[in-house]
């Protein structure tokens, strides 16, 4: 394969990041970084919260910030209304996933209204009663809750996402016309984070399964 200079240039004028913004997350979902890598040997997440300061730097030269829950939530760094606030502030574009459900339900309000233009991805798998086979001390329900709060304070419709795993692929339908019901879109992905070809969380259906890589 030849070597193009001009991809690692786009590379680095990116105006997009994706953050880790605090190591703070109450869930242990199974086949996540944070549980594999870390709590389930006992081990702490590292890193720590991110700060004012710093943030700023990555406001000055990105123009789209991602707050993304790859070993953590980022509604729990203690900061986080603020941070939004600096985003709306300064005109930057932002996407929340958020997954834990833990604060609590009158937090929700002033986060929305910090920053309404930012879009909020809820990670709830399967119906909200069922979401905490995979997602383990979510508390679906109450998160379907303050995904419909969150329909009524921000501007761009928020994401319902839902992975499909063996325990909710045949709830696919119902799901959808619920997301419909409270005006939120819907999104499903298929998963590949299987440890074996027998995993029980893997989808029986092969259309809802990435291979093992």
């Amino acid at each position: 394969m030849q070597y193009d200079l001009n991809d690692d240039l786009a590379f680095l004028n990116r105006k997009n990041v994706n953050l880790d913004i605090t190591h703070r997350c109450p869930l242990e979902c199974e086949r996540c970084q944070r549980f594999t890598s870390f709590t389930s040997r006992g081990l702490k997440v590292p890193g720590k919260d991110i700060s004012i300061e710093n943030f700023q730097k990555v406001l000055d030269h990105f123009y789209h910030i991602n707050f993304c829950g790859q070993v953590s939530d980022p509604v729990h760094h203690p900061k986080f209304t603020k941070l939004l606030s600096m985003v709306n502030e300064q005109k930057r574009s932002s996407s929340v996933h958020h997954a834990s459900a833990a604060k609590p339900i009158k937090w929700y309000p002033k986060a929305f209204d910090a920053n309404p233009k930012a879009r909020w991805w809820f990670g709830i798998d399967g119906l909200p009663k069922d979401s905490h086979k995979y997602r383990t001390n979510q508390d679906g329900e109450k998160l379907f809750q303050i995904l419909k709060t969150a329909r009524k304070h921000l501007i761009q419709k928020p994401i319902w996402q839902y992975i499909i795993f063996s325990y909710n692929e045949n709830d696919i339908d119902e799901a959808h016309k619920m997301a419909i019901d409270i005006d939120v879109d819907f999104m499903i992905l298929n998963s590949s984070r299987w440890i074996s070809k027998d995993d029980p969380f893997r989808p029986s259906n092969p259309n809802y399964s990435l291979s093992l890589s």
